[in-house]
């Protein structure tokens, strides 16, 4: 076992500490990462205050990571030393049921092992990216072109995929009219992605207050869902709708805003339910769905296309004695767009 230096959570009412956690030693085919940057998502905060079920503590959360190979195991090929590399939302699945053979392994039947708060093979329970170092199987580990900003790529490992998988997977392009429900994290990245795969852009905010941003991200328009005549005025519009809010919305309201065949797909978590009027999507057709992260395929085919498309999030580096502040800045929407830890700073 490998000691290193990491920031958790004691528990779901305290801050974040510095602490040592334990990596495992580097088997046949796994890689060590130093990390160099690792992203803070509105989920570490929901996990580590226990907001989606209760957590074991301390806890190390952190799930957009980024660094450079620092040891591969003897039968590691496709990774070296040196490499600029990445780790999502999980690091590892079955490898054997049908989603994981078809490349879907965020969606294995058998659960995908999630980069904290999951159980590990050896039983443990995994530690996140707020940390030095961290060891993950070759399978699970990305490859960051070099064109993509270091400090920019961690938040790509979750908000990108999160949204660029919806899009890929409904077929955004060109002539397809896309909303993106707010304009935070995940629907920054929704918009400049949904823009570079050629599509008409529109962002839904509750006010006009980024609509400049929003059009500098590549939104085409932008509207305020506080004017009731925003949805009088776009009734049976869009072919897609990405709802990246984690709020509880009017769904039959924006359910309405879909043309025939229409798709709206959740990202966003919210921690209530959602009801809905089943005539509202009887009428036109339409469709209500959800989206998780996409699998390792999809998330290097993601990476490359931001690298060849110049996409990458909006960020503030901050230093690790400065997680808590964050947290209460990400509540607070005080973030423009995504803020990521620079892990020298854990010393």
């Amino acid at each position: 076992m490998r000691t290193v230096k990491a920031y958790a959570a004691p528990s779901a009412t305290e801050p974040l500490v510095p602490t040592t956690i334990q990596r495992r030693d580097v088997g046949p085919k796994d890689v060590l990462i130093k990390i160099a940057y690792a992203g803070i998502c509105h989920s570490d905060i929901h996990t580590v205050r226990g907001e989606w079920g209760p957590q074991q503590y301390p806890l190390t959360v952190g799930h957009e990571i980024v660094g450079v190979v620092e040891e591969a195991g003897s039968d590691v090929t496709r990774h070296r030393v040196g490499d600029r590399v990445g780790v999502g939302c999980m690091v590892n699945s079955c490898r054997e049921c049908a989603n994981c053979r078809a490349g879907e392994e965020q969606y294995c039947l058998n659960g995908n092992v999630g980069t904290y708060a999951g159980v590990d093979r050896d039983g443990s329970i995994t530690q996140g990216g707020y940390s030095t170092h961290i060891v993950v199987v070759e399978d699970f580990v990305l490859s960051v072109p070099e064109s993509i900003p270091y400090e920019a790529a961690a938040p790509l490992l979750c908000a990108g995929i999160t949204t660029y998988s919806p899009l890929a997977h409904w077929n955004a392009g060109p002539g397809k009219k896309v909303a993106v429900v707010g304009l935070g994290g995940l629907g920054h990245m929704a918009v400049k992605i949904a823009s570079a795969m050629g599509a008409e852009v529109t962002v839904l905010s509750q006010s006009l207050s980024k609509q400049d941003d929003g059009k500098r991200f590549g939104a085409e328009h932008y509207y305020a869902t506080s004017d009731p005549d925003t949805f009088k005025q776009l009734e049976s519009t869009f072919d897609l709708i990405i709802n990246t809010v984690s709020a509880k919305i009017d769904l039959d309201a924006y359910l309405s805003l879909l043309r025939l065949d229409g798709t709206m797909v959740n990202v966003g978590a919210p921690a209530d339910a959602l009801p809905l009027h089943v005539f509202t999507l009887f009428n036109q057709r339409r469709s209500f769905a959800g989206s998780g992260i996409g699998g390792i395929r999809e998330t290097q085919e993601m990476l490359d296309f931001c690298a060849q498309h110049g996409i990458a999030p909006e960020i503030e580096v901050v230093s690790a004695d400065a997680i808590n502040e964050a947290y209460e800045r990400v509540l607070s929407s005080d973030v423009r767009y995504r803020f990521v830890i620079d892990t020298a700073t854990l010393g």
